[in-house]
């Protein structure tokens, strides 16, 4: 994949092709270990250790300024810690990965989408970008889907990415195959991946958007 890179990229990025060539093209790129390896090609950067430090290393603000919040996003961000079973670090990254959109005003509707394993695809051949939380059969119709047994990666519809362990890896992995198949953020939870790239990561030098800066500033306090 290494010697490949340069071909690869000037196909992904003037041709733009379909994702399903580009499975067909370089199947290995969408495996756990290439996703990282051609991030650190093209941004210089270990996403998984960067992307996981940076969470943890804002996760208890996060948790502050989620506690603070009022009205409907208070309400929400009160039912997804309520659901939070430990204070392990795979349950608050899952916890804050899905609050932060509520605090930046995204919308998780189609993007977080909840399944049984049962399902037929048809029900996420809508999704364009998305995350997959695969339930148990039985599970509770309350449910947040915080502990899924399995989470997939949609993009154009399809799964790119299956039987990932848990939401902060599928997150991490996305984010990945956003910069590696040359994708835009999706348009609903733009916020949330700028936050990631911009923050979280430190790339990019355009300026932050107001409420990221927002955030960023009530962050550092």
């Amino acid at each position: 994949m290494d010697l490949t890179f340069a071909l690869r990229r000037k196909e992904v990025v003037e041709s733009v092709p379909a994702i399903s060539k580009m499975v067909e093209r370089w199947p290995a790129l969408f495996t756990e270990d290439q996703v990282y390896m051609e991030f650190n090609r093209i941004a210089g950067k270990n996403l998984e250790q960067e992307f996981y430090e940076g969470i943890d290393r804002h996760s208890p603000r996060l948790m502050e300024i989620f506690r603070s919040k009022r009205g409907n996003v208070g309400k929400q961000l009160t039912e997804l810690t309520q659901q939070t079973r430990t204070t392990g670090p795979t349950d608050i990254r899952t916890l804050v990965l899905r609050g932060l959109p509520l605090i930046l005003g995204d919308d998780t509707t189609d993007f977080y989408k909840a399944a049984f394993d049962s399902d037929d695809d048809d029900s996420f051949r809508h999704i364009e970008v998305g995350i997959l939380l695969v339930e148990r059969e039985g599970a509770a119709l309350s449910s947040l889907h915080l502990s899924p047994a399995s989470v997939k990666i949609i993009i154009e519809g399809a799964v790119m990415m299956d039987n990932i362990e848990d939401l902060p890896k599928a997150m991490c992995l996305l984010f990945g195959l956003s910069y590696a198949l040359h994708l835009n953020y999706p348009k609903s939870m733009k916020l949330t991946f700028q936050f990631i790239q911009q923050v979280l990561l430190t790339l990019g030098h355009s300026e932050l958007k107001p409420k990221l800066q927002t955030l960023k500033n009530q962050l550092a306090m």
